[in-house]
């Protein structure tokens, strides 16, 4: 896992300032005005699901350096839904926010939204999903978690077998997993996804989705959920439909999945992520682009590794 401090000199060694002069955006009636005008002291952070830890996470990260910038923070939940982000979205512009941190819920989707939040002068910065028209990301490195994740479910499985893969919804993040996944597939041709079907991120869907798959399928050794939490709803359909030596692997090392894995369980990995880490980079790069300065690099990505029962002891967790 990035620690704060090391994330905090990632990002350090990506950012720099530009001679050049601020940026303003189209400074609406009701907008935030142009960048770089005033104090940077209120900024709107969007959640897809704050019912999710890792989501919690990442707004506490916030906060922290929030509080250390005396800036105040307004959270919104998602509640997975696009519409709802639109609206916030609009809400933020109307209160003249200096800037917006998204988690968006339709990494494509929310893009005329946060355009029209750019064009009234706020800065909207994107953490741990792209967003279309955002001014700069701070993301798990996405495609290497789904890498990482699938090499250990490959090599557990012993490179052969059916499995399955739990997928969720259409956020870069997810599909970016799925693609680091299926590169490892591809070089494994003797493990087969003999079922792949999209989720809602969450565990009781992918409890739902995973029981009727295992019906359909029954001859599967392992299952790659796109999170921990359709990873460890796939666990307990498998429980609940009589398996007990499946190879389950997720992404997030949320506190649940260490939970899991420090229970004999089918849950046997997940690629780390570290969302407080990315908030507070999310809030520094929001803060430099207010003031004028210019990004060396406006994707910042997060490197991960897998977290196992081997290497459980040395976690520190969120």
């Amino acid at each position: 896992m990035l620690g704060l401090t090391a994330g905090l000199t990632l990002f350090t060694a990506l950012a720099a300032c530009s001679e050049g002069d601020p940026g303003s955006g189209g400074g609406g009636e009701d907008g935030g005005g142009a960048m770089g005008d005033g104090e940077f002291d209120q900024i709107g952070f969007m959640a897809q699901d704050m019912s999710n830890p890792f989501f919690q996470a990442m707004e506490e990260g916030i906060v922290a350096e929030a509080e250390n910038m005396g800036v105040e923070v307004n959270t919104q939940d998602g509640r997975q839904d696009l519409n709802a982000q639109n609206e916030q979205i609009d809400t933020f512009i109307q209160q003249g926010v200096d800037a917006i941190l998204i988690n968006a819920v339709d990494s494509e989707g929310i893009g005329p939204a946060v355009e029209r939040a750019v064009e009234a002068g706020i800065v909207v910065v994107a953490v741990d999903v792209t967003a279309e028209n955002a001014m700069a990301t701070v993301t798990l490195d996405n495609v290497q978690a789904g890498e990482v994740a699938c090499e250990y479910l490959v090599e557990q499985v012993g490179g052969s077998g059916n499995i399955l893969l739990i997928d969720g919804t259409p956020i870069s993040s997810v599909q970016d997993r799925v693609e680091g996944c299926q590169g490892v597939l591809d070089e494994n041709p003797d493990v087969e996804v003999v079922g792949h079907q999209n989720g809602d991120n969450g565990r009781s869907e992918a409890l739902s989705i995973t029981a009727d798959l295992l019906t359909a399928h029954p001859d599967v050794v392992g299952i790659f959920g796109i999170n921990d939490p359709t990873a460890l709803g796939a666990m307990l359909a498998a429980q609940q439909a009589g398996y007990d030596d499946l190879v389950i692997v997720g992404v997030d090392a949320s506190p649940e999945a260490v939970d899991a894995l420090e229970q004999d369980t089918m849950f046997m990995g997940s690629a780390k992520q570290d969302p407080n880490t990315q908030g507070s980079i999310g809030l520094q790069m929001a803060r430099d682009l207010f003031n004028g300065e210019e990004l060396e690099e406006e994707m910042v990505l997060v490197p991960t590794e897998m977290l196992t029962r081997e290497n459980l002891d040395e976690y520190e967790g969120w």
